[in-house]
C-alpha cells in the first residue's frame, strides 16, 4: 500500500541491545489517534486524521486513495472542499480572449449561480443538485434561452473542475440531467409590407441597413461594421469577415459571432441600394483596435457612419432611429418620451429571421442558409427555423395527386 499509517500516541524506541518497545508520547490520550499519510500525483505529501478506535477505517482510506492514483482517478481533498464560487472565481480571472464574454459570463454567474449553488464544495456535486438547480431557473421566469446560456457557463466551471482535479466527472453530463426548456415560442418572420415599412420610417442614411440586413442576413454589428474592403460587386458577393462592437465599452472591431467568416450572395437590389448610399454617404476610414480595447489598431471604410463621420454606437442606432422607426409603423407604441417600449423580438435581428424565411420558402437548403447566416452548426439553423420549411405533407400530397391522376406518370 502507497503512505502509512503514523500511531501519535506511542512511539517505536530502540535500546542499545537493539531491543524495541513501544513509548507513549507526550500526545498519548488526546486528540486523533492515526494519521494516514500518502504522496499525491503533485509529489506534495497529504494527511488525514482518525480517532482512537479507528486504524482500520485508516487502513481502508488509505487503500481507496492509492488505488484512485494508480486509475488516475484522485481527487485531492482539499480540493474537494472548495466552494463553486472559490472556484469560479478564479477561473474567470484567469480567461483570456474576448473580454466581453467573460464579463458577461461573470455577470450571469453572480446573478444566478452564485446565489444558488454557489456555496456548495466541488466535490459534493450530484446530478440531483444540477436537476435542481435547472428547476430552479425554469421557475425564476427567465427565458429558456437565456437559462440555457447559465447552465452552460456552469457545465463549463464544473469542466473545469474536473480537468483540474476537484472533482470525478462533470455533473451537468449526467443523462438524467436535462437542459432548460425553450418553451413554445416561435420565430414569426416580418412580412415583406413591414420590411418595407420599417426601411421607408428611418432616415435616409440608414435605411440600405434594411436592404443589408433582409438581402443579406447581416447581424447587427456586422451590418454596422462593414466596410468597402467586403464587397465584392463584380461577383455579387458580400465577405463577412468583421463586426463592430463594444469591448467593455470601448468600440473595437472583432470577427462575426463565433468567428465564422463567411460569403453571401449580394443580391442585385442591395447593390443598388449600396452603390446609391456610397454615392450620397462616402465611406469614412475608421481606425479601431482589434478584439479588445488595445488591441492592434485596424483601419475600414466604413459603409455607415454618423451625421459626424464616426462609427456609429449599437445603442444610439436603436433608441434614436431603430425604435421610432418601429414606432412610426405600429410595431411596437408610440412612445410618450425618448424611452420606447422593449422590442427584443423586433430588433434588427428580425431582418435575418426573414432573410432566412425567404431562402426556405423558395427550397434553399438547411445548410446553405446555415452557411449564410454564420451559423456554427446546421442542426442550430434547423431548430430556429424547421417550422417555416414548405411542409414535405403539401409536397407529397401533390407529388402523388398528380401520380394517380388519370393520364398521369406510370406507377
Amino acid at each position: 500500500m502507497a503512505g502509512s499509517i503514523q500511531d501519535r500516541w506511542f512511539r517505536t524506541e530502540t535500546d542499545g541491545n537493539g531491543k524495541t518497545t513501544r513509548v507513549k508520547t507526550e500526545r498519548h490520550g488526546t486528540g486523533m489517534r492515526y494519521r494516514a499519510r500518502y504522496f499525491a500525483p503533485d509529489g506534495k505529501r497529504k494527511s488525514k486524521s482518525f480517532e482512537d478506535g479507528q486504524k482500520r477505517l485508516a487502513e481502508q482510506w488509505l487503500s481507496t486513495i492509492s488505488a484512485d492514483v494508480a486509475r488516475g482517478q484522485y481527487i485531492d481533498p482539499s480540493a474537494a472542499r472548495t466552494s463553486f464560487k472559490e472556484f469560479a472565481e478564479k477561473w474567470l480571472a484567469s480567461q483570456s480572449g474576448d473580454p466581453n464574454t467573460r464579463a458577461s459570463m461573470t455577470s450571469q454567474l453572480k446573478l444566478h449561480a452564485f446565489p444558488r449553488i454557489g456555496d456548495r464544495p466541488l466535490g459534493s456535486f450530484q446530478p440531483s443538485h444540477i436537476r435542481e438547480f435547472v428547476t430552479q431557473l425554469e421557475a425564476s421566469g427567465m427565458s429558456g434561452s437565456y437559462a440555457r446560456v447559465i447552465f452552460s457557463n456552469v457545465r463549463a466551471v464544473l469542466s473545469a473542475a474536473v480537468e483540474d482535479g476537484c472533482l470525478p466527472r462533470n455533473p451537468c453530463n449526467s443523462r438524467t440531467v436535462a437542459l432548460p426548456e425553450m418553451g413554445a415560442r416561435r420565430v414569426a418572420p416580418w412580412q415583406p409590407e413591414r420590411v418595407f415599412a420599417v426601411r421607408g420610417a428611418l432616415v435616409e442614411r440608414f435605411q440600405p441597413m434594411v436592404d443589408v440586413g433582409a438581402g443579406c442576413g447581416l447581424r447587427q454589428g456586422e451590418i454596422l461594421g462593414l466596410s468597402v474592403e467586403e464587397l465584392d460587386f463584380d461577383n455579387g458577393t458580400l465577405h463577412v469577415v468583421q463586426q463592430l462592437k463594444q469591448s467593455l465599452s470601448v468600440p473595437v472591431f472583432a470577427p462575426p459571432k463565433g468567428g465564422k467568416l463567411r460569403d453571401v450572395p449580394l443580391p442585385d437590389p442591395v447593390v443598388d441600394a449600396l452603390k446609391a448610399h456610397m454615392k450620397l454617404f462616402p465611406p469614412v476610414e475608421i481606425t479601431l483596435p482589434w478584439m479588445r480595447a488595445g488591441g492592434q489598431p485596424v483601419t475600414k471604410r466604413l459603409i455607415f457612419t454618423g451625421p459626424q463621420g464616426g462609427h456609429l454606437w449599437r445603442t444610439s442606432v436603436n433608441e434614436d432611429h431603430w425604435k421610432p422607426a418601429l414606432a412610426k409603423v405600429g410595431v411596437i407604441p408610440a412612445a410618450k418620451s425618448r424611452e420606447h417600449a422593449a422590442a427584443r423580438e423586433h430588433g434588427m435581428h428580425a431582418l435575418r429571421h426573414f432573410y432566412a424565411s425567404v431562402l426556405l420558402d423558395v427550397g434553399e437548403s438547411i445548410k446553405a442558409v446555415s452557411e449564410y447566416l454564420g451559423h456554427s452548426d446546421p442542426g442550430l439553423t434547423l431548430k430556429v427555423y424547421a417550422h417555416l420549411m414548405p411542409s414535405s405533407r403539401d409536397r407529397a400530397r401533390e407529388a402523388l395527386g398528380r401520380a394517380l391522376r388519370p393520364g398521369g406518370p406510370t406507377l
